[in-house]
């Protein structure tokens, strides 16, 4: 696999996008009414508001180029 493939195939698709995209969503929700305190936690939720939105909207989950797998219809 080249490394073109490996960054631009689509691997994520049916019910894997929709919960990244309701976990982003939910995520982003959380951090805009402040309902996390300062700390830790808050990268946290930031973190996955973040990955879960860029990989529902691109739909490509590198770590899933990384071992193989794949939830895309072909």
């Amino acid at each position: 696999m080249d490394i073109k493939e490996m960054f631009l195939q689509e691997n994520v698709g049916g019910f894997d996008l929709m919960l990244r995209a309701l976990l982003g969503s939910l995520a982003i929700t959380v951090l805009a009414l402040d309902l996390i305190g300062p700390g830790i936690w808050r990268w946290i939720i930031a973190l996955i508001a973040l990955s879960g939105l860029f990989s529902s909207i691109t739909r490509h989950c590198l770590p899933y180029s990384l071992i193989g797998f794949s939830t895309a219809r072909k």
